[in-house]
């Protein structure tokens, strides 16, 4: 049975009684509308961790459109019973208040790696997940944090954060999990009409096309190129960033000298699907 926890106080008291017993604590961070995806980080942390906390908090700092905020899908009901079918021993499900109460006045900011991509069409987001993980990790106590490399950025921020300020959280990524068809998982993806969603696994079908073309010696600004044309003749509109970046760093990569990723951010209908692939 899955317990639900709602304040910080009581998830400490919770963690302290596994952590005297010699048990590792391992977390998943998550906004809830639950899908496979992050069930497959419930089981990796179940296979890796004692005890295992999944989160589940909309975090307000990390959406710069409130309307956005406000469509985001909510549903505790199903995602604690998809919990329970995993074996998570707790649902972590804070309010607000309870995680930035009255006169909170901390932000965390990272440098570098919040600038391109996400962070170039996203101001403030990074500042908002640097922040709301400092928290989770401050109120699980969680020895290990379990993260899908679909938010590939987001990852890279957040093992940088727990370097940077020797935070006790060995960070795990975790592959993407898409559906039958190569589209990535995600929370949005309830929002794409039926006609939207025969159209979405283009993307991951073009990508995996100019990762091939890289990979044969094309120049990465013309696979790049090529794939964009190819996207907003499939259907997709308005292509925020579609890039090979390096693995260290995410510094602009022209070819593959060192390991890379290609990385994309673009819209379909009124939905916006990112999604990254090695290369």
């Amino acid at each position: 049975m899955t317990q639900v926890i709602r304040t910080a106080a009581e998830l400490r008291d919770k963690v302290a009684a596994w952590k005297r017993s010699g048990m590792l604590v391992g977390v998943v961070p998550t906004m809830g509308a639950l899908h496979d995806g992050h069930l497959s980080l419930a089981r990796a942390a179940r296979e890796q961790s004692d005890r295992v906390i999944v989160t589940v908090f909309v975090n307000p700092m990390q959406f710069n459109n409130a309307s956005d905020l406000d469509k985001y899908p909510r549903d505790e009901a199903k995602d604690l019973a998809l919990l329970e079918a995993e074996g998570v021993d707790v649902l972590f499900a804070p309010g607000v208040d309870e995680v930035y109460p009255d006169g909170f006045a901390t932000t965390v900011s990272i440098k570098g790696i919040t600038e391109p991509l996400e962070g170039a069409f996203r101001p403030g987001h990074f500042d908002g997940v640097a922040t709301v993980c400092s928290k989770l990790f401050g109120m699980t106590q969680a020895g290990r944090a379990f993260f899908g490399e679909k938010d590939w950025q987001q990852l890279q921020v957040v093992q940088r954060l727990v370097r940077d300020l020797n935070i006790p959280t060995r960070i795990i990524g975790c592959p993407t999990i898409r559906e039958e068809d190569g589209l990535a998982m995600s929370s949005r993806n309830v929002r794409l009409t039926e006609a939207e969603r025969e159209v979405a696994p283009r993307l991951h079908e073009i990508m995996q096309l100019a990762a091939a073309e890289i990979r044969d010696g094309v120049s990465a600004q013309i696979a790049l190129t090529n794939a964009e044309a190819a996207l907003l003749e499939a259907g997709f509109r308005e292509i925020e960033y579609l890039e090979l970046r390096t693995v260290d760093g995410l510094r602009p990569a022209e070819d593959l000298s060192e390991p890379a990723r290609m990385l994309v951010a673009l819209w379909l209908g009124d939905v916006r699907l990112i999604d990254n692939i090695a290369v």
